[in-house]
């Protein structure tokens, strides 16, 4: 799989840029703030409908314009298909393939399937649990596209569950107000534990075959490292006892659900469920005898190593699938040191097409030699 042609109209600083591309290396130069990421985000946001840069939509769209159109024309198997999606900041977001329009902007979602690498993926490692929960979800949504309506359900019920939360806490005890709202809230806990178990069978799953991807990808990019010494567990926020199917996961949730009850009320928040979650990352120290959290135990080399690892395990694993990912190494070299750029670059220089930026020519390693773009001043200008 591989994007061969790239059109933007008002996408970030772009008025329109078009650019053609092919199978192997490309790499975009240019100094800080000249819009070379912004190529390569616009190709990733075809693939899941999120930026791996910003949490909203509206940054995404030109000062001054109101939408943003990004267009690639996308080759696999020999079959060529054009995928749009017209982002409007506020309102739903339409998509179409091949010209005619999808129900759903959603249903785009995985038909591209990207990995990428930037200095962002230092919180996977340091950062909070949600950023791990995004990780998750993202890989999980391009393996089984049908998962985004589920997280998009997941993500509407736990609004407004919330909202009832806060609405029965601040009534009087007892009072009619609290009565009829707890009476709503079970049929939203209902909601919780169905829309809530679908999506935590889909990430125990995940985690349990990329688990194996991860310890092969730490070896491989950490000096005199085993496969047994990096490590991933989902950490649930309740009991789940044997459960492992939708079924009794959900089974599971609604009797957590109404045990925290009064934990609930009185804080007008949802404590359980997998939005509460976590993903445990490990290293072998001591020799391999003990295992410890990465984070606020691991230096600064090895916190780059595991979210590298991470990265690369989620490449293989959707490679397993039977799809060469498009790789993405978005400003990852001038993170790096000599050695580890030089790792990471003969690990993915054999994949059918990887986008890469950089500030300054000289970070790419000569692995990485292909075709390469100059961006300057809103334009991108393909050397000769």
């Amino acid at each position: 799989m591989h994007v061969s042609h790239l059109t933007l109209h008002d996408f970030r600083s772009y008025a329109t840029a078009d650019v053609e591309l092919g199978p192997g290396v490309t790499a975009f130069i240019g100094r800080n703030g000249q819009g070379k990421t912004n190529l390569v985000e616009a190709v990733d946001y075809l693939s899941r409908l999120s930026s791996h840069r910003v949490a909203s939509d509206a940054p995404l769209v030109r000062a001054g314009a109101d939408q943003a159109v990004v267009r690639a024309a996308v080759v696999r198997d020999g079959r060529t298909a054009v995928l749009e999606v017209e982002i409007n900041p506020g309102r739903s977001n339409r998509a179409r393939i091949n010209r005619s329009p999808l129900p759903r902007a959603r249903e785009l979602v995985g038909l591209v399937r990207t990995v990428v690498f930037s200095p962002e993926d230092l919180t996977l490692v340091k950062g909070d649990p949600s950023d791990r929960r995004r990780f998750l979800d993202d890989l999980l949504v391009l393996r089984a596209p049908r998962l985004a309506g589920v997280r998009s359900d997941y993500d509407r019920v736990l609004k407004q569950r919330n909202s009832l939360l806060k609405t029965a806490g601040a009534a009087r005890r007892g009072s009619s107000s609290q009565d009829a709202a707890l009476a709503t809230l079970a049929v939203w806990d209902e909601h919780l534990a169905r829309t809530g178990a679908e999506l935590l069978a889909g990430r125990l799953d995940l985690v349990e075959r990329l688990a194996p991807y991860v310890g092969k990808a730490y070896e491989t990019v950490a000096r005199g490292a085993g496969r047994d010494d990096a490590e991933i567990e989902y950490r649930p926020s309740f009991d789940l006892g044997d459960a492992t199917d939708p079924a009794g996961l959900a089974e599971r949730l609604l009797a957590e659900v109404e045990r925290r009850r009064s934990d609930e009320l009185d804080r007008g928040l949802s404590l359980v469920g997998p939005h509460r979650d976590d993903l445990l990352l490990t290293l072998a120290h001591g020799g391999g005898v003990q295992k410890l959290p990465v984070k606020g135990y691991a230096s600064h080399g090895e916190s780059w190593s595991v979210a590298l690892a991470l990265r690369l395990a989620s490449y293989d694993l959707l490679r397993s699938d039977g799809d060469d990912p498009i790789l993405v190494l978005d400003d990852v070299f001038a993170e790096l040191d000599t050695d580890r750029r030089a790792q990471l670059a003969e690990l993915v220089a054999g994949a059918e097409q990887v986008l890469v930026t950089a500030a300054v020519g000289a970070d790419v390693p000569e692995a990485l030699a292909g075709a390469r773009f100059t961006v300057a001043g809103g334009e991108v200008r393909r050397d000769a």
